[in-house]
């Protein structure tokens, strides 16, 4: 659904966020009483090991106080995606995370505070009673001692870092709303290209127009290739720096630690998708029969071949998904009509609006979604997937404090993908139109490969560029770019004809300002995998311990939280698993087609 300007958007396909603030007036209301609390914690210091009411007291209040921030800065943000090029809401955005930096920097002595109690007393506060719902947190900070500053030198990084995000600001709106990628007609009608509409045109049937649409994205990213190479680079090198600071062998160890994720895990994922890029390469092949080409180009990967012109309107897309997700039980659906019910969810694309698809929460207030709804099934499926994550937000806000409510990355992409899971296999089992059912097939199989494969793929760039620039190496925009051509031609192999231009196409990957997320949707949807056919299936209880999974937030490490339903990660057998079910989906789909 593509429209000129929000302003032209039905209200019903909007997002309904009156329920963090009802005017704008009343965010600066908040603020401005923030503002003048913004040291609040200070008071606390020096006196958070004298007694455990005390340093309860003090967890209280930060808790309180990050909730409200969380609240303004949520609220900013969201308003500032409607349209990147409202300067308003960049200022609210601006000042909400300055406010948040300056929070933090303010609380900065905490954890030194803590970490400075010998073996004895941290013990004696891990099993005070008065402290118990922090136990779990208590735990994981005194983990961090080895890497904790004193508290002066964690008020300089605090400083130091205050606009961290800049660069992945800067891209945002450099490619979402900046740079004009031209013109083109599609369907026989003028199209402004966007990063937003991207994707959806590079589906088309038509190859000339997945052609000329790729091309003319190229060169705009070729052209202005130096300046993503050096917001990226810096992006990376401050990442860098701060694993060498808080005394981090490397920036990938700095990362996983926090959520005290083995090495073997990712290692493990590496070696198992570099030992079957056979599958892969067979899934290209299948891609390469059914589009009936002598030679498959980067810019056919997406192309739509399935002969349907199934469109979804968004209450059908609404339906679909209600239907789907009663297998999880009454609890799960409920949460489902509230979401579209209470208007959790941004629907339209026009030019100006973020790019893609996320979900987002705040303690204290509903998840919302947004999205780029175009009418095709893949769209139903990204709501499908963000109302996982939303899901997960609101089961788990229900059970948990502001503490620990919020999911570890590592696990988040699990309740999303699972969703995608069953959709499609919703359609599979419900359908007897043979067309549909290779839509549903081929969403599944569209999936694995670009969140395991793909995902592999252009993780392995920040393995590599990581390695360098923790090394002390210096790398430009032509590293990242023949680095990922590399990568590409060793996960294609000889079944994809790759051109001098694909090389740019790193640009326009965010993850890469979120250091080592993309390895963790290969995990998630392999985790993902797992699950959803043991809840098809009605195995193992799976549908009471993966509602009971949604809502334990950070309760425990993420491969513990994995561990408890059945999933251990630091095993090859799951990633294998997951591509096991990929080639079973491929030889689906060929068998279907020809029948």
């Amino acid at each position: 659904m593509d429209f000129d300007k929000r302003e032209d958007v039905n209200k019903e396909y909007t997002w309904n966020l009156t329920t963090r603030y009802k005017t704008d007036k009343a965010w600066e209301k908040d603020y401005d009483a923030l503002r003048k609390d913004v040291h609040i914690m200070e008071k606390y210091q020096g006196k958070l090991l004298k007694k455990p009411e005390i340093l309860k007291e003090a967890l209280d209040t930060y808790y309180d106080y990050e909730t409200k921030i969380a609240k303004l800065y949520v609220y900013a943000s969201l308003k500032h995606d409607e349209d990147l090029k409202v300067d308003k809401y960049t200022m609210y955005l601006t000042k909400a995370y300055s406010l948040y930096s300056e929070f933090i920097t303010s609380c900065s002595f905490i954890r030194p505070e803590i970490l400075s109690g010998s073996k004895t007393t941290l013990n004696k506060i891990l099993k005070n009673e008065k402290l118990t719902k922090y136990r779990f947190l208590l735990e994981k900070t005194i983990r961090l001692k080895e890497h904790t500053l004193t508290k002066s030198e964690e008020e300089i990084v605090n400083k130091l870092t205050n606009n961290s995000n800049v660069f992945d600001k800067i891209n945002s709106i450099l490619i979402d709303s900046t740079l004009n990628y031209g013109t083109i007609k599609v369907d026989g009608k003028e199209v402004t290209i966007t990063n937003s509409n991207y994707r959806n045109i590079m589906t088309n049937k038509n190859r000339k127009v997945r052609k000329e649409c790729y091309n003319l994205m190229c060169d705009k990213l070729k052209e202005y290739t130096s300046i993503f190479g050096e917001t990226l680079v810096a992006n990376m090198k401050l990442y860098s720096s701060l694993a060498d600071i808080y005394h981090y062998q490397s920036t990938l160890d700095m990362e996983l630690f926090d959520s005290n994720i083995p090495k073997e895990v990712v290692d493990n994922l590496y070696s198992v998708v570099h030992k079957r890029l056979n599958v892969f390469q067979k899934y290209l092949i299948m891609l390469k029969s059914n589009l009936g080409l002598d030679k498959l180009e980067y810019y056919d990967l997406q192309a739509d071949f399935l002969n349907n012109d199934l469109t979804f309107s968004i209450e059908n897309a609404e339906d679909l998904i209600k239907e789907a997700t009663k297998i999880y039980g009454e609890k799960y659906h409920k949460v489902i009509e509230k979401a579209f019910k209470e208007r959790w969810i941004d629907y339209a694309s026009y030019k100006g609006k973020r790019s893609g698809a996320y979900a987002t929460s705040n303690y204290g207030s509903t998840p919302v979604v947004l999205t780029n709804f175009h009418g095709k099934f893949t769209d139903v499926s990204a709501v499908a997937h963000e109302l996982g994550h939303a899901v997960n937000f609101y089961l788990s806000e229900a059970a948990n404090e502001a503490h620990n409510y919020e999911n570890d990355i590592f696990v988040a992409e699990v309740a999303s993908l699972t969703n995608e899971i069953i959709l499609s296999n919703y359609i599979i089992n419900h359908t007897n139109n043979k067309n549909y059912k290779l839509l549903a097939i081929y969403n599944l199989i569209d999936i694995i490969q670009n969140n395991l494969f793909d995902a592999c793929l252009e993780g392995e760039l920040e393995n590599k560029m990581y390695a360098l620039i923790d090394q002390k190496e210096e790398i430009d925009a032509n590293d990242l770019s023949e680095c990922i051509l590399s990568l590409r031609k060793q996960y294609y192999g000889k079944t994809v004809e790759l051109d001098d231009k694909v090389k740019y196409m790193w640009a326009r990957r965010s993850h890469y300002y979120n250091p080592f997320y993309l390895y963790q949707y290969a995990t998630g949807v392999s985790a993902a995998i797992y699950i959803a056919l043991r809840i098809i299936n009605d195995q193992d209880n799976m549908k009471e311990k993966y509602i009971d999974f949604l809502s334990k937030g950070d309760t425990d490490y993420p491969i513990n939280l994995l561990k408890s339903i059945g999933v251990d990660m630091t095993k090859p057998e799951v990633i294998n698993n997951a591509i096991n079910y990929f080639e079973y989906l491929i030889d689906e789909f060929n068998k279907v087609s020809e029948e």
